[in-house]
């Protein structure tokens, strides 16, 4: 141990010694030293997106000080030329003032605007690693429905955050969103009156409600089911792939102290530090070149972030299909794309878990996690309701390409009409049959490793490592190879065929 490892030790022990004699903190300590963590690349997802939420409040912390939610009129003379002399609301003059007068201003909210994107993108490629690896299992399908709910809070913040700009192209999207409202059966006028007070564009203090949504009322909501999942997943620990030493009720990885604490210190200044290096060299949401909104104005081309694209596909898919009713519209047609859609996708995914556990009896604990290989029907399926939500996805940009490629925009559409329920099922067989070939055949053909693996044992000797099916059973029962580090052992628990 060289001098400052010496030295953070000491510092640390002090902490320790300071707390246990004040809180009685010492059993608390030693029990978050000692958990481990799993050795696995996909398990940095959920680390990324919780790094991206710190910079998103540190960064929107700044913004808040300078950015005034009003739609008030006033009349543009500020240092962008172009704009000299422009009739636009105090909320969008306040963010031109940020990108182009505050000291640092177009930095922090390019990083803000970057981070959000990376929070919504990290989170979905989180949720997927779950749902391929069979992670929503008995005990963590409340972590994975929390999961899900901070997801859907997560594209709500997005939306209501670059909408509180109110340059031409958040006003379109709240436009849509106003549409996609009102159409709601029964309760869309109530809904949209309440939420705009009156006719779109609403009344002035709408973008100030907008304003505690987005930096009050959701940021705490997240940073709450942040902490739940934090301390769910700790209390019932990590779930991990199955390998050498790796049983249902023990962690072999890497422990809190020092080892991991360091690590994700590292990851999360290079998650800021890359950000950061987007937010200044990579433009994002020129508003500037937008312009500001105005009700008889729109935007030709215009795109929302990515996060919203499969909203726009469903609402361009959608046929022309309004029940009526003795001469009255039931359910309006922006209904079917922009609220039954993402109804939908998200009712399937909340009771995935139940519906598994209906149709296989399985009811059991699960602490290790499975190959997609290893569950070709799961695998399958996911591929293909996946697959049916990007192609939707896809479809938000059929005007781009009318406009760069001069594909036929009505031809797009049909064409789609029928492929979005083809190809999801092509997907699916095609999926199902490369997951039954893997599974049988346990090959990697991807991986371009030709050589032999070995591991090293305490008195230093080195002996190839058995990867086969019986050579990674018997592995399990005895120590972990050299480079992991066993966790806890947990107590075993007897199958419970409870829910």
């Amino acid at each position: 141990m060289n001098l400052i490892d010496r030295a953070v030790h000491r510092r640390f022990e002090r902490s320790a010694r300071y707390t246990d004699q004040r809180l009685g903190g010492a059993p608390a300590y030693k029990w978050l030293l000692r958990y481990v963590f799993p050795d696995h690349w996909s398990f940095l997802l959920g680390e990324i997106s919780l790094y991206s939420f710190l910079v998103l409040v540190g960064t929107g912390v700044f913004l808040t000080l300078y950015y005034i939610p009003s739609a008030h009129e006033v009349i543009y003379h500020g240092s962008y030329t172009l704009l000299q002399s422009e009739t636009m609301s105090e909320a969008y003059r306040s963010v031109l003032e940020i990108s182009f007068n505050v000291p640092a201003g177009l930095l922090f909210r390019q990083v803000h605007h970057w981070a959000a994107d990376v929070f919504v993108a990290s989170i979905v490629l989180h949720l997927i690693r779950i749902f391929f690896t069979g992670a929503y299992r008995k005990p963590r399908d409340i972590n994975y429905y929390i999961g899900l709910t901070m997801l859907l809070l997560a594209i709500l913040e997005g939306f209501a955050g670059y909408s509180l700009v109110d340059d031409l192209l958040s006003g379109m999207g709240l436009a849509i969103a106003y549409g996609v409202a009102l159409s709601i059966p029964f309760i869309g006028g109530q809904l949209t009156a309440s939420i705009w007070g009156g006719q779109f564009p609403g009344t002035d203090s709408f973008l100030a409600r907008l304003e505690i949504v987005h930096v009050l009322l959701i940021p705490a909501a997240l940073a709450t089911l942040i902490g739940m999942h934090l301390a769910i997943i700790m209390r019932q620990h990590h779930s991990q792939f199955p390998g050498p030493g790796r049983k249902e009720r023990n962690v072999v990885g890497t422990p809190t102290w020092p080892a991991y604490a360091l690590r994700a210190i590292g990851l999360l200044l290079a998650v800021a530090a890359v950000l950061f290096l987007m937010g200044g060299l990579i433009q994002i949401n020129p508003i500037w070149q937008w312009g500001p909104f105005h009700p008889y104005l729109s935007e030709n081309g215009a795109q929302p972030d990515w996060y919203i694209g499969w909203l726009i596909g469903a609402l361009r898919l959608m046929p022309n299909f309004e029940p009526v009713i003795s001469g009255r519209t039931v359910i309006p047609n922006p209904f079917w794309g922009g609220a039954a859609f993402p109804l939908v996708v998200f009712a399937v995914l909340y009771s995935w878990p139940a519906l598994e556990r209906r149709f296989t009896g399985d009811r059991r604990r699960h602490d290790l996690l499975d190959r997609p290989r290893d569950r070709p029907t799961r695998t399958a399926i996911g591929a293909g309701f996946f697959s049916w939500v990007v192609i939707i996805f896809a479809v938000g940009s059929t005007d781009r390409l009318f406009f760069r490629l001069h594909v036929p925009y009505n031809a797009q559409i049909y064409f789609w009409r029928a492929g979005v329920w083809v190809l999801p099922v092509i997907v699916f067989f095609i999926t199902r049959s490369a997951a039954r070939t893997l599974k049988r055949s346990d090959s990697h053909p991807l991986r371009g490793w030709q050589g032999s693996i070995v591991t090293r044992d305490d008195d230093g000797a080195v002996r190839p490592l058995d990867t086969s099916h019986n050579g990674t059973a018997a592995a399990a029962q005895s120590a972990p190879p050299a480079g992991t580090i066993p966790g806890h052992d947990y107590p075993e628990q007897k199958p419970d065929d409870s829910s």
